[in-house]
């Protein structure tokens, strides 16, 4: 079958003009936040409790909310536990709680806290992180 020369230039017309139209915007995603509450618990046996809010959109892989805590120098850093997050766009509390290998490594005072709203994005055969939200707070521990 022979194609003519101008159906074929307006089907190639056709097709540029539909590859340079702007797409359909997608609908607004609410926006990604997390917050540290600005009092931390450290239990006597060295437990440290720490919690904030967070709100998150569905992404293709499973997100937690991680925190880690440090003090003085902030040389070292200490994790404190990982939550999943629900991504669904409504605010929810998070808690972590862990216990650094010292138990007297974290003292009630001023404290540093780095949390991360983490996606474990899938990507092949592996994994791929992708950083939702990130909130950095001074805070105060305190015992209870």
């Amino acid at each position: 079958m022979r194609v003519r020369p101008a159906t074929f230039a307006a089907a190639a017309g056709a097709a540029l003009f539909l590859l340079a139209a702007p797409a359909a915007s997608a609908a607004p995603t609410a926006t990604e936040t997390l917050t540290v509450d600005r009092t931390g618990r450290i239990a006597s046996d060295g437990t440290i409790t720490l919690s904030g809010t967070y709100r998150c959109t569905a992404g293709t892989g499973p997100v937690y909310v991680s925190s880690s805590v440090s003090q003085n120098s902030g040389v070292l850093s200490y994790g404190i536990g990982g939550t999943k997050a629900v991504c669904d766009g409504e605010e929810h509390r998070w808690v972590n709680t862990g216990r650094p290998a010292a138990a007297d490594a974290l003292r009630p005072g001023t404290a540093h806290v780095e949390a991360t709203l983490l996606e474990m994005r899938p990507e092949g055969i592996a994994v791929k992180p992708a950083f939702h939200a990130i909130q950095r707070q001074e805070i105060t521990l305190v015992r209870g």
